[in-house]
């Protein structure tokens, strides 16, 4: 496989490990999404106002207004 394709496999795989907890498998929750930048990138939310920044990313990643981040809404995080 190519870096290219190791890349989005590992992204596609991450995903798919976070999403689901909560609710459905095709998107991430808001305590989902949290979790899984608190483990992927703990450099991210060091401080309790970074954490009030996953309110704030939600929104901004949640184009079709549901609530959550499905994989389309997150790859344009990544």
């Amino acid at each position: 496989m190519t870096e290219l394709e190791t890349a989005m496999g590992m992204i596609i795989d991450v995903f798919a490990r976070y999403a689901g907890v909560e609710g459905s498998k095709q998107s991430l929750t808001k305590g989902e999404l949290k979790v899984l930048m608190e483990k992927e990138l703990p450099g991210f939310l060091q401080t309790k106002r970074d954490r009030d920044a996953v309110d704030k990313l939600l929104k901004d990643l949640d184009a079709n207004g549901d609530a959550e981040v499905d994989f389309s809404e997150f790859i344009v995080f990544v």
